[in-house]
């Protein structure tokens, strides 16, 4: 199967205009149930995160963070599918999903003390605040397992399948076209099949696994991975955040539906960095660059909302909402301070445990050595 061959979900054009392809009919009542406030409410999203993503990379830069993931390019297909699952399901992030866990209700700031050193996870899952979302992920694929299994759990415990979409739950996995050639995704999705477990895969195929290009790890459309293990797959205009709605809320309601797991090859672009320990510049030319910049998700979306009369003073509103964003996750971070040593120990098991218990009273009696006592 060649690019060409697979159907491409597309709403708007790369320009904003509305011009459905052929395999969008079948989600576009979907998109024509939106108001006017849910789609504000999705570029809103996008231009917030946007600056507050490039801000992080700054204080990355000055030193204020170990390292920073950029998500410049990725906004549309992370925006859609935050949106289309429903509270009660549990979104597992790779590390790059900062609007995900944003629009979940997770504080961006505790995605920063993960990056910069002064947390374990950055956030409590199981805190209702952060909407069932889990921590990030760093070791590349893994969390299609961590997925895989707690949508195994919702079937066996029968929160899934009986018919309400209110109260049947699903999962969300987010990984990359690099993460995609991990064995770990192809395990996961052999017991998601097998199982019938209700986890939507979203893949975000920006082109690049650091330096490695996507033609070099497939021959085929990474759609196909899914298809592989007779997971329904569906490739989408990841830069289209209406596609990257629609399709994800129609795949997520079929899972939570009883029907088994789904899949989504979003294609976007990273339009930054892998990481900021990272330089494009050296495996990737500028042409491709500015190619892909035309496309950008967030320059769409406004020229689409402005064909449907969108006042200037909104967009206005909202890049003086995501400046203060901006400015308020900088003022926070260089006010944070290092943790008390005491955290270190905490969380590590569920239980008490000797070994974490002789280690604490290691490092009390180390710091009393030294003259005044702890440093």
């Amino acid at each position: 199967m060649t690019t060409t061959e697979t159907p491409l979900v597309r709403v708007l054009e790369a320009d904003g205009s509305f011009a459905p392809s052929a395999a969008s009919e079948p989600y576009l009542p979907l998109v024509d149930a939106l108001t006017d406030a849910e789609l504000e409410q999705f570029y809103r999203d996008m231009v917030i995160i946007r600056d507050i993503d490039t801000q992080a990379t700054n204080l990355q830069r000055q030193g204020q963070l170990a390292l920073w993931p950029p998500s410049r390019g990725q906004e549309a297909a992370q925006v859609g599918s935050a949106h289309a699952a429903r509270r009660q399901d549990t979104l597992f992030p790779s590390y790059r999903e900062h609007v995900v866990a944003r629009v979940r209700g997770v504080d961006p700031v505790d995605i920063i003390k993960l990056m910069r050193g002064l947390s374990h996870g950055g956030w409590n899952p199981t805190d209702p605040k952060n909407g069932n979302t889990r921590i990030y992920t760093l070791v590349l694929g893994s969390q299609t397992l961590h997925a895989a299994g707690y949508g195994m759990g919702l079937a066996f415990d029968g929160k899934t399948g009986s018919g309400d979409p209110e109260r049947d739950e699903a999962v969300v996995v987010y990984y990359g076209d690099g993460a995609s050639s991990q064995g770990d995704v192809h395990e996961a999705m052999v017991f998601a099949a097998s199982y019938d477990a209700p986890v939507l895969f979203f893949l975000q195929n920006n082109h690049w696994a650091i330096s490695v290009p996507v033609e070099t790890q497939s021959k085929v459309p990474l759609v196909g991975r899914g298809t592989g293990y007779g997971i329904p797959s569906v490739r989408v205009d990841g830069n289209d955040v209406l596609a990257s709605y629609a399709v994800s809320r129609a795949l997520l309601d079929e899972s939570r539906a009883g029907l088994g797991p789904r899949a989504i090859e979003a294609v976007t672009y990273r339009m930054g960095a892998h990481t900021t320990s990272d330089d494009p510049t050296k495996y990737r030319g500028s042409d491709e660059e500015q190619e892909w910049a035309r496309r950008d998700p967030i320059a769409r979306m406004r020229t689409f909302l402005l064909g449907r009369g969108a006042s200037a003073s909104f967009f206005d509103e909202v890049d003086a909402e995501a400046a203060d964003a901006a400015e308020d996750l900088r003022a926070r971070t260089v006010a944070l301070t290092p943790p008390e040593p005491e955290k270190m120990f905490q969380h590590v098991y569920s239980d008490p445990h000797p070994l974490v218990d002789e280690q604490r009273e290691w490092l009390e009696r180390y710091e009393a050595s030294f003259e005044g006592g702890a440093l």
